[in-house]
């Protein structure tokens, strides 16, 4: 059996974070020439918009992921979270995304996390054989897994042996309520 990967792992969108960086930096430009052309109150008018349109992107292209380590997997698909130990996977599999079966024979793809696998193949000046990052992602998972699997739980309930929890972004659902909450504001401000 292959040697366990050390420590944990976290697999999301690769241009998840820089997408959101240059959206905010429009989104500093923008509420900025807001203040410049009119005034700060009318920038606190246009900002609930432009914050709403700022959390989607989060939302979509930043929060969703997927977290390995030796005891088990925790998944982010937008707003929603899954947490599990090995013992609760019966499968796992990579088609368009990382693909966990679980004991409660729900399947749960990864939105955030390793993507379809490509072909191998070679390398332009090496001639070698090169591996796409998401068949070395899948092995890696695979491998935790497989590991996990033979170790025994550490206790009922803890470790690998952890039940499936299923779980809200509560920290992203209330910023969400607080945007709407000054927008509606905003609304009735402007009326």
């Amino acid at each position: 059996m292959d040697q366990m990967p050390v420590g944990a792992r976290t697999y999301r969108a690769s241009t998840g974070i820089a997408v959101l960086v240059v959206c905010a930096a429009l989104a500093v430009f923008l509420l900025g020439d807001a203040v410049v052309r009119g005034s700060w109150a009318q920038m606190l008018l246009y900002a609930p918009w432009v914050l709403l349109v700022l959390w989607l992107i989060y939302a979509i292209s930043v929060v969703s992921k997927v977290r390995v380590d030796e005891d088990g997997a925790r998944v982010q698909n937008f707003l929603r979270r899954t947490a599990f130990g090995w013992h609760r996977v019966t499968e796992l599999d990579l088609r368009w995304q990382l693909d966990f079966t679980l004991d409660d024979g729900k399947k749960l793809a990864c939105w955030g996390g390793p993507g379809r696998i490509q072909s191998p193949r070679l390398g332009k000046r090496s001639g070698e054989l090169k591996v796409p990052p998401s068949l070395q992602a899948l092995t890696e998972v695979r491998t935790r897994w497989e590991n996990a699997v033979e170790r025994p739980a550490r206790a009922a309930g803890e470790g690998v042996d952890a039940p499936i929890r299923r779980s809200w972004d509560w920290p992203a659902i209330g910023a969400l309520v607080a945007i709407l909450s000054w927008a509606a504001i905003s609304v009735a401000v402007t009326r």
